[in-house]
């Protein structure tokens, strides 16, 4: 299946029962006939509430997370009667609070969260130290009050459009850059993609401003490069939203200039786009939203003590990176998933 959704989602939820059954104690000597049916019948799992919270899909790719919740949660659910889960999202830091306040009162035995940002670290930590299994997601806290944090590779995605953009263009040319919202992933992103730009003499590294994650803001800013300067070679737009917009001003300009174009994230539009050859967009780098089902995944598993198959350790890994793929026109249709919002 060349759905990249749920490759991790299958791997532990198969992994999830096959614990269970190993960690059957040994039943007493009985009859051959009574010990057969006792090894045949299925074993119970353990009755868990997970709760979830996330950002409202403001844009693209929460719109993707909440998503890919939402599919993981179906997935579950027509597996598993053992688990009740309680989603909601908010439409910011305070309504975050709240919600997992809220969830706390409910009882909820593990909570799965993408912080809107770090101010969400104290009412996290109070769930965390209450001993509910707690599961952060992409952006980081001011502490590490988590069982597990689970992200993309934001160095990983700076250097590997760094990279294929030095590649492309043979050491030498004009490079832009459209950041995120100013973060610490963003910075991890931005100063591995300038490391790599560093190494080629011949790559003149024009400029980097923040365009905040959104298509409006990439149009805005690509604008601002196009008048600013007479000749750009490449442009690294980071995410697959600022893509959108920075198309957008480039074809609305008239220029003919620009050689290549990446974003970043592996959202469907773009993805289809390499994959039929469109000379502006060859290649996109992952950082899917898919990672949020595997939180909730991980957030199950976690709830009931449950580890990866194969494991020595009886814990679950404290932090998971999901490296970060180049999705060329070769490969593009293993990750292209029409049916995602994102």
């Amino acid at each position: 299946m060349k759905r990249i959704m749920y490759v991790l989602l299958a791997l532990m939820m198969v992994t999830g029962g096959l614990l269970v059954s190993c960690q059957k104690e040994a039943a007493p000597a009985a009859p051959a006939a009574a010990a057969s049916s006792s090894a045949d019948a299925p074993v119970a799992k353990k009755q868990v509430k997970v709760g979830i919270t996330v950002p409202t899909a403001d844009h693209g790719w929460t719109g993707g997370v909440v998503w890919s919740v939402e599919q993981a949660i179906k997935d579950i659910e027509g597996e598993d009667a053992n688990v009740e889960f309680v989603l909601k999202t908010a439409a910011d830091p305070a309504a975050m609070t709240a919600v997992v306040e809220d969830l706390m009162v409910q009882e909820i035995d593990a909570l799965v969260i993408l912080p809107h940002d770090a101010s969400l670290t104290p009412v996290v930590k109070e769930a965390y130290d209450s001993g509910i299994f707690t599961v952060v997601i992409d952006r980081g806290l001011n502490e590490p009050a988590y069982d597990v944090y689970i992200a993309g590779d934001n160095p990983g995605l700076g250097r590997v459009s760094g990279e294929w953009i030095a590649e492309k263009l043979g050491g030498k040319g004009n490079v832009v850059e459209l950041q995120g919202i100013p973060c610490p992933i963003n910075t991890e992103r931005v100063e591995a993609f300038k490391a790599v730009m560093d190494q080629y003499p011949g790559i003149n590294f024009l400029e980097s401003q923040p365009a905040y994650w959104s298509t409006q803001k990439g149009l805005e800013v690509m604008e601002n490069y196009l008048q600013k300067y007479d000749k750009i070679d490449a442009v690294f737009a980071q995410d697959d939203d600022i893509l959108k917009g920075v198309l957008q001003a480039y074809k609305e300009s008239g220029r003919d200039d620009i050689k290549y174009f990446l974003g970043g994230a592996g959202s469907k539009d773009m993805i289809k786009m390499v994959m039929d050859g469109d000379p502006l967009v060859q290649a996109d780098v992952t950082y899917h939203p898919s990672m949020a089902g595997s939180a909730v995944i991980l957030g199950v598993m976690g709830a009931r003590g449950e580890n990866f198959k194969g494991f020595y350790q009886n814990a679950l890994p404290s932090t998971i990176i999901i490296a970060a793929e180049l999705i060329t026109k070769e490969n593009a249709a293993d990750f292209y998933t029409p049916e995602s919002v994102f």
